[in-house]
């Protein structure tokens, strides 16, 4: 029996390695969820055996199939993963077991003997631990082990006992998995009412051991993956150029409000008539964002409301450039770019109650006539005799 079972090890743990050998993984690190994430409802059906210290000497056939020893079962286990490689497990099998033993006559007897191990067992995902974690790997190959108690409930007899296997899951989608599950517990000799062993038992037989094959289903109870830890290289590597043109729209509008400032505290009062002639005849300038046709600041509108009111009073026409800077854009847009610009400033007028006859448009395309260059995005008005 122990060979049969070291070759069963090696073969499933070979089998594992190849099939993670052949399955495309994605390795990456993962981050730690909530302890709410990652919990998981496992129901099973099994075929247990026993081998009981009472059937030592008695050459009983070891088959896990004979009706002397073993029965079905049933299995129940929630448990919570940690890690995509480390889990722990509570789990509840048996109902009905057999006490194992030979007869006067040296045939073999299995009494029933129903029975429940509860056990708490500590889980260990080889293909995530050793392949990199994959949320859509398909097979799963997880050894675990524990330690736990069981009772015969038909003796009433408590036992204390250790347990190792290997459970295989088969994800059939992000929240259920089928299982395949092989287990040993090795318990004190009362689980299954037995009285014990004699000083001529070692090794296996001085306990009581129960073997089990076990199908059945896990259920992910709510988040059911990881997260990818940041990567925090690739943010550091942002593009140079990426920094060097979020810095230029920065000075361009430091510039633009150093700009407004200068022009706020440089504002001249009203003066006579004479001098207001003399202000209107000069270019008024309003100002845009980067490839925008939209007024960056209505302040810009102060002047332009001078001149409208003089054109108004003294029956004059205005004359409206658009402008575009010649850094940014090509030349075809920057030509529509300083059109409609002109064309923004114009209907201002037109609301402030100049006649649209008395206005005229014209788009003069990209400049470099200022520095900084956020001063060449503009529209500029100024009467004409």
């Amino acid at each position: 029996m122990r060979k049969l079972l070291i070759i069963l090890a090696f073969a499933g743990i070979a089998t594992s390695t190849m099939a993670q050998d052949a399955e495309p993984v994605q390795k990456y690190s993962v981050a730690t969820n909530s302890f709410w994430s990652n919990w998981f409802l496992q129901v099973g059906a099994d075929w247990n055996a026993w081998y009981s210290s009472e059937e030592h000497g008695k050459d009983l056939a070891s088959s896990p199939l004979k009706s002397f020893r073993s029965n079905p079962g049933v299995a129940l286990a929630i448990g919570k993963w940690f890690t995509p490689g480390l889990g722990l497990r509570t789990k509840l099998q048996g109902i009905w077991g057999k006490t194992v033993y030979a007869d006067a006559h040296g045939n073999p007897v299995g009494d029933n003997n129903k029975y429940w191990i509860l056990n708490e067992q500590a889980l260990f995902n080889l293909s995530n631990m050793l392949c990199g974690y994959n949320e859509n790997r398909v097979w799963n190959f997880i050894p675990f082990a524990g330690a736990g108690i069981g009772r015969s409930m038909s003796h009433d007899t408590y036992a204390a006992g250790l347990s190792v296997g290997i459970l295989n899951t088969f994800r059939l989608s992000r929240h259920v998995a089928l299982n395949l599950e092989a287990g040993w517990n090795r318990m004190e000799t009362d689980i299954d009412g037995g009285t014990g062993y004699s000083n001529g038992q070692r090794g296996w037989e001085t306990h009581d051991n129960n073997l089990y094959a076990e199908l059945g289903l896990t259920f992910n109870l709510g988040r059911a993956t990881w997260d990818k830890v940041p990567d925090v290289d690739a943010i550091k590597a942002l593009s140079q150029s990426q920094i060097d043109a979020l810095n230029a729209q920065l000075n361009d509008a430091n510039a633009e409000n150093a700009r407004l400032k200068e022009l706020l505290a440089n504002q001249k009062p009203a003066e006579t008539p004479a001098a207001v002639k003399e202000f209107v005849q000069a270019p008024v300038s309003v100002f845009f964002n980067i490839n925008k046709t939209n007024i960056a600041s209505q302040k810009d509108l102060v002047n332009v409301e001078s001149v409208a009111k003089y054109a108004k009073d003294n029956n004059t026409k205005l004359m409206v450039n658009g402008y575009a800077d010649s850094a940014t854009g090509k030349p075809a847009h920057n030509q529509w770019l300083s059109e409609e610009r002109a064309k923004t400033v114009a209907n201002e007028l037109v609301k402030m109650g100049v006649s649209r006859d008395a206005i005229t448009t014209k788009g003069n395309g990209g400049v470099d006539e200022l520095s900084p260059i956020s001063f060449n995005r503009r529209a500029t008005v100024q009467v004409t005799e």
